[in-house]
């Protein structure tokens, strides 16, 4: 498969206007995916991971930055490129069940895109054409007439797969898809969407807090913490070398699956910085254990530490001895 790169984002920023001054969701946030593969966005709740991928696909419009798909630059578009852009370009919501309208059947779910697009020219083809979806997405076809309400989370998140898959998108932002269902039914979603990427060539920005399944789906992994990004790296060498201490955190929160096994937790203290006018500082300062006065006066750039690795740190090469 070539790696070309199919999405760029260039310093994006998203602010939302408060009574007390703009609340930074996103701020400054750049990276690239390469067609058919996958981004890992993770970070605590709150931290700006949906506001992220929901301005990619302009559901948010950006405060700022750059935006470009398959080279083109799709910062700023009309509602009618918009609707061209939303053929190639979708999203998987995190509630199966709030995101689906409870008085239409899963049938007509999985039709309303295709009739928005006009994409089938008869009953039949339509017919035909919700069929192949909910076989795809392994919906059985005596559940078409059924109602949202009347299915378990597993087979309403597969009506958002499906939803999604309908216009035969290039790219998909995954909003913590699996994070409202049973870790068995995790497992099943999951194995779906890897499945679904060899088949038709998809690539996925998959935005998530559980660090075991971004490690198992990603290709590359962006760490977030209060809107902005702190470490950047492909999935190995970051769970191989973690550098940022917010990202060593995170990773020594995974539990071991084997009973009777201990594992150092790296505890994090302190108040968290309001993302409200957060001033000119790292935002993780006041809760790092390696904060010095120049992490309270200066933000860090994002600098490569060690080659294709990341990190927005002042005294990364101290902390980690590189």
């Amino acid at each position: 498969m070539e790696n070309d790169v199919i999405l760029q984002v260039r310093n994006l920023k998203k602010y939302f206007k408060t009574p007390r001054g703009n609340l930074h969701a996103v701020d400054d946030i750049n990276f690239s995916i390469n067609r058919g593969e996958t981004l890992g966005v993770v970070g605590e709740s709150g931290c700006g991971k949906s506001t992220l991928g929901r301005t990619v696909i302009h559901l948010h419009e950006r405060t700022s930055g750059e935006i470009y798909f398959n080279g083109k630059d799709i910062s700023d578009v009309t509602k009618q490129q918009l609707k061209v852009l939303r053929e190639d370009m979708q999203m998987i919501f995190q509630d199966p069940f709030s995101s689906l309208n409870p008085r239409m059947s899963v049938s007509q779910l999985i039709a309303e895109p295709l009739l928005i697009y006009k994409k089938c020219g008869s009953k039949g083809e339509l017919a035909t054409r919700v069929a192949q979806l909910m076989d795809t997405v392994g919906l059985a076809s005596r559940l078409a007439s059924f109602y949202p309400h009347e299915l378990d989370g597993g087979r309403r998140q597969r009506i958002g797969v499906a939803r999604a898959l309908a216009l035969n998108p290039q790219f998909i932002v995954c909003d913590e898809p699996v994070s409202a269902l049973d870790v068995s039914i995790q497992a099943q979603i999951i194995n779906l969407m890897q499945d679904l990427q060899e088949e038709m060539g998809l690539t996925y920005m998959f935005i998530t807090h559980d660090m075991s399944v971004v490690r198992h789906v990603s290709n590359n992994i962006l760490v977030m913490y209060l809107g902005s990004m702190v470490e950047f790296a492909d999935s190995e060498e970051m769970f191989h070398q973690r550098l940022h201490p917010y990202t060593k955190a995170l990773l020594a929160a995974v539990p071991i699956p084997v009973i009777g096994a201990k594992k150092e937790r790296k505890l994090i203290k302190g108040e968290i910085t309001s993302p409200i006018n957060p001033g000119n500082e790292c935002r993780f300062a006041k809760r790092c254990p390696y904060a010095k006065e120049r992490c309270h006066q200066e933000i860090p750039q994002l600098v490569e530490a060690v080659p294709g690795h990341f990190v927005a740190c002042h005294y990364v090469q101290e902390i980690n001895q590189l």
